[in-house]
């Protein structure tokens, strides 16, 4: 447990405390009053509603939109059904710009309803809806879904049989054992929304802020940290909340379900009512892609005709009008060498803390409060402001022994904190199904705890280190929050990229945006459908 400590404590621990500790401390006083003030001001006041009114929303409409397709891939079997597993798990590994992208393509000014209708929906609060529907839908559908095919349906229909109606055994029955998973995955959910940054940014324009995207503004457009750092503490006490919350939720879930193999609930819809129901579900899911697939047709509409142009533009610096010192495809290479190099890390210190967590009991005392407690500042990276992570970073390391700022480890660094919780999630159901009397077995025939690990964890949990290194790698290569402020110039990232495109007009600009949107978004959709022919555990602990 040492090595993820202190690593969390240097990278995570250290710059926050350092960016609100400048902010809200000055001549070596702590000016605890300008707390209140920013609380009370009335522009601050309207952000945090705004945040927490559209989390709201959006938790509730993605559960809406999300609950029967996680009931279809569930219960139903049916051809195709893997891979449409996979496509609806792409859009919550995109990076937010990429999302952002591709609705700017389908609702905004120029875009497809507005060719069509005369329909634009950016700058609306719909946009912003839409997006986090269309980027959070997995969550509910894997997490929930992951548990309901577990259920055994006998009971239910134990049930029936003993005279209960087909809503009042589903209600009776199944929603009281699906409630903590519902409530873990709407946790989630509102946890990733009301930390909303790129979505928001892109769609909301100067109309729509959350408090992550009025950090980056006090931060890097007003330079006002006493602001930022207030705001910032204000989103870790929610986030920390939530987490509780969540924590609690997975726990009510693990102790008291008895589950059956997934394998043996689904079969082929049965009558009319559930054949609708798929055609119903496989409808929203073609919705849910058409602003993918937009955004491909824009990449590839070019000024003469449908082609490669935005795409061998990509190859010069100066087709960029100055945006970029270097040509934009090598953000590409960039992306994919950071994101490696984070993958590594997420992976040894997301391994350590797994073998931790699963190596000390989580009891009731003491002991399992601490490790309870570990367990929850591993997902702390997943809420906790990245811009705030990345300024800190700039500002902290920045002398010996960790003068780092010129370093290109600095972005792989800020990548790994957001890896280090999917590792952790994806380990830690493997590692606790391994029976410890292997472990002991091998301690008797005198294996040390590495040579234990690498002969008897290892060749378990190997297709899980896959899979986790796979959704690392996925995250790592979108992560945008923290490295907009740590990418150099000379080494943009492709979310920075896309980012500076869409910040500049043209019509050239725009196009590119969509070509390096594209690249990113089949790199992503590459990894997942990988993913999917390795995993193995559909319970889907998240």
């Amino acid at each position: 447990m040492a090595l993820p400590l202190a690593f969390f404590a240097v990278f995570f621990g250290y710059p926050v405390a350092a960016i609100v500790g400048r902010g809200l401390r000055a001549g070596g006083h702590w000016q605890l009053g300008q707390a209140a003030d920013v609380l009370t001001d009335p522009d601050v006041l309207r952000v945090l509603w705004f945040t927490t009114w559209q989390a709201l929303a959006s938790t509730a409409l993605t559960l809406l939109i999300a609950l029967p397709a996680a009931y279809v891939f569930a219960r139903f079997r049916f051809p195709g059904k893997e891979v449409l597993r996979a496509v609806v798990v792409v859009p919550f590994v995109l990076p937010t710009v990429v999302v952002g992208s591709a609705f700017l393509a389908l609702l905004g000014r120029g875009g497809t309803l507005d060719e069509l209708w005369g329909v634009r929906l950016d700058t609306t609060v719909w946009a912003i809806l839409l997006a986090h529907v269309f980027f959070n839908y997995a969550v509910v559908v894997r997490t929930v879904g992951g548990l309901w095919a577990q259920l055994d349906p006998r009971q239910e229909e134990a049930a029936r049989v003993l005279g209960a109606g087909r809503l009042a055994a589903w209600r009776r029955v199944t929603l009281p054992a699906l409630a903590p998973s519902v409530a873990a995955a709407a946790l989630m959910v509102f946890l990733f929304t009301f930390t909303s940054f790129g979505a928001v940014q892109i769609l909301g324009g100067p109309r729509y802020a959350t408090l992550e995207v009025e950090i980056y503004r006090q931060t890097a457009q007003l330079l006002d940290l006493p602001t930022a750092a207030v705001l910032t503490l204000l989103q870790f006490a929610a986030v920390a909340a939530i987490l509780a919350l969540h924590a609690w939720t997975v726990r009510r879930r693990e102790t008291a379900l008895k589950l059956v193999d997934a394998r043996t609930t689904a079969h082929r819809p049965r009558g009319a009512a559930q054949w609708a129901l798929l055609w119903g579900v496989l409808a929203v899911i073609a919705v849910l892609v058409l602003p993918l697939g937009v955004l491909v047709e824009r990449s590839l509409a070019a000024p003469g005709g449908y082609g490669f142009a935005f795409y061998e533009a990509l190859s010069s610096a100066a087709a960029g009008g100055g945006t970029f010192v270097v040509a934009p495809l090598e953000a590409v290479w960039n992306s994919l060498r950071y994101a490696a190099a984070a993958t590594a890390i997420a992976l040894v210190i997301g391994g350590s803390a797994a073998a931790a967590l699963t190596r000390r009991a989580e009891g009731t005392g003491r002991r399992g409060r601490l490790v309870r407690g570990f367990d929850a500042l591993l997902m702390l990276p997943l809420g906790t402001s990245a811009v705030t992570v990345g300024f800190g970073f700039l500002i902290t390391l920045d002398e010996p022994p960790l003068d780092l700022r010129s370093s290109w480890l600095l972005v792989p660094l800020a990548q790994a904190l957001v890896g280090v919780p999917f590792v952790v999630r994806t380990l830690l159901p493997v590692l606790r199904a391994v029976d410890e009397r292997l472990r002991e077995a091998a301690a008797v025939l005198g294996a040390s705890p590495l040579r234990a690990w690498r002969e008897v964890d290892l060749p378990l949990v190997r297709r899980a280190l896959l899979v986790a290194a796979g959704f690392a790698f996925a995250v790592s290569l979108g992560e945008f929050g923290a490295t907009v402020f740590i990418a150099r110039p000379d080494n943009p990232t492709l979310p920075v990229a896309v980012a500076r495109l869409l910040g500049r007009a043209g019509e050239l600009n725009y196009g590119q945006a969509m070509a390096l949107s594209t690249i990113l978004m089949l790199v992503c959709a590459g990894s997942l459908l990988a993913l999917e022919r390795l995993r193995t555990d559909r319970s889907g602990e998240f």
